[in-house]
């Protein structure tokens, strides 16, 4: 039976983080579509040991890929940061933020993302006097 080489892919150097950050990108694709592909088998069949393995298997490649994310996060600074900021965003898109208040964040100097208050939003508690 063929069997990969070992070593087909090794570079005559090392992968500055830059580079590496690239590599673990593909590697996050690569598990994101295995994520895909199990789902899909699962919705497949009815075969419940089948689905059992492919359930394990399938969150094993989620772990990998969140995993992977925060390698990322290390390795590449500017990620980070976006990922600091959409963070931010995502709490002031679903509270009903404008679209200023959005985009404001993360602007001004390339430092930590301003806090920015969020709209009131009437509660079933906040209408009891």
């Amino acid at each position: 039976m063929p069997q990969t080489n070992p070593f087909h892919s090794l570079v005559p150097r090392k992968l500055t983080d830059s580079e590496l950050a690239r590599s673990i990108r593909l590697n996050i694709e690569a598990e994101l579509d295995a994520i895909n592909l199990y789902a899909a088998h699962l919705d497949a069949t009815d075969n419940e040991e089948a689905k059992a393995i492919l359930r394990h298997v399938m969150d094993e490649e989620r772990e990998h890929a969140a995993l992977f994310w925060q390698l990322i996060a290390r390795l590449d600074p500017e990620q980070a940061q976006h990922d600091r900021e959409a963070s931010q965003k995502y709490r002031l898109i679903t509270t009903g933020a404008s679209h200023e208040e959005v985009e404001a964040v993360g602007e001004g100097g390339g430092g930590a993302p301003a806090e920015v208050e969020l709209p009131k939003r009437l509660t079933v508690g906040s209408l009891r006097k």
